[in-house]
């Protein structure tokens, strides 16, 4: 199920398959055996069943004043009114709907820096079920007293998320719980695939949908949905200037390892993945990336314009839609506002540098 061609050279020939488990000596990285699948357009629907007794419809809103600087009609997809703040809980509340009763009692383990945690740490708490989630040190505290909150049990390791990702597969592996990758997880796709479903719906001639880019699920789920309801419809990514590895590997058709640094942990990705970069080669119409700078501005212009808080990386589609102004003109164009996780003292720090 691998693009050979998308692998890094020191990669090719060393990937091997273990009792349906994928193992990169390499790169440390372990995926259970259904990391081959893409969730399907029912898969979705399915979800959309599974989380409705849980998670309220997010609403889609018209901006009439980014709609006038931006030449189109533009709305926002409010994923930051989501329970705990970001549209990573669809995916974490489905994959609880869905596990067998011998993972709930064994428990989860999963690695963030921060949304995908408190996703887990959210449906473990729904369904009655340790959690465990490994972070990077000097994680946003904000998340951190969300995920602690919520039950989870939150340990940190690493200066960033490979270092945690690695001492939660070892946790996982030796406690005996299930680890939940934060991107190749099917059913986490599908339950936030949710948010597509939803803006196809609630705008069905939608042109332009633009949503940022982490491991890359959520993009996953536009390709699948509005790709499949709405044929004509333009997926753009938006990635972190900072942390640019699905860029550069969608740009390059090869998988791109890069450095990171952001102030958007929700875009912090450093090592791409196979399924994500695969399918967004295939059907993503465009990426692009923003700067910290740009992300700052766009909070600022959300709090004023839409009275929204977005985190960093809920501000990136605003941020890439300023840059892409004159491709939007007449357009219907939805921005994902994916999560407003944002500390006071950020908020502080941004708003007094942008005084009128």
């Amino acid at each position: 199920f691998l693009r050979t061609e998308l692998l890094p050279p020191e990669l090719e020939g060393k990937i091997a398959r273990v009792e349906g488990v994928v193992r990169s000596g390499v790169v440390g990285m372990v995926y259970d055996r259904r990391v081959r699948e893409i969730p399907t357009l029912a898969d979705v629907y399915r979800a959309k069943h599974a989380i409705e007794p849980y998670l309220k419809r997010t609403p889609l809103v018209h901006n009439p004043y980014l709609s006038r600087l931006l030449g189109c009609d533009a709305y926002l997809k409010l994923e930051n009114l989501q329970p705990i703040g970001v549209f990573k809980v669809r995916g974490g509340v489905n994959l609880a709907a869905c596990l067998p009763e011998a993972d709930r009692r064994r428990g989860i383990v999963g690695a963030s820096t921060g949304n995908h945690g408190q996703s887990l740490a959210y449906a473990a708490k729904l369904v009655g079920m340790r959690c465990v989630i490994a972070m990077p040190e000097e994680s946003n505290p904000l998340k951190v007293e969300s995920m602690r909150a919520l039950g989870a049990e939150v340990e940190f390791h690493g200066g960033d998320f490979e270092e945690a990702r690695l001492w939660a597969e070892e946790f996982a592996h030796g406690e005996g719980m299930r680890y939940v990758h934060h991107v190749n997880a099917p059913d986490l796709m599908a339950g936030v695939a949710t948010v597509s479903l939803e803006i196809v719906e609630d705008l069905p001639d939608v042109d332009v949908i633009i949503t940022p880019i982490g491991g890359g699920s959520g993009v996953i789920g536009h390709c699948i949905v509005a790709k499949a309801l709405r044929p004509g419809v333009q997926v753009i990514g938006v990635q972190a200037e900072g942390a640019p590895s699905v860029y550069r590997s969608w740009k390059e058709r090869r998988l791109q390892n890069a450095p990171i640094d952001t102030i958007a942990e929700g875009l912090a990705t450093g090592t791409p993945f196979f399924t994500p970069v695969r399918t967004f080669i295939d059907h993503l119409d465009d990426m692009l990336l923003v700067s910290d700078d740009e992300m700052r501005d766009a909070i600022a212009l959300l709090l004023r314009s839409a009275r929204q808080l977005a985190e960093p990386s809920g501000a990136a589609s605003t941020a890439a839609a300023l840059k892409l102004a004159e491709r939007l003109k007449g357009k219907k164009v939805a921005l994902v506002l994916s999560g407003g996780n944002l500390p006071n003292e950020e908020l502080r720090r941004i708003l007094i540098g942008r005084k009128g």
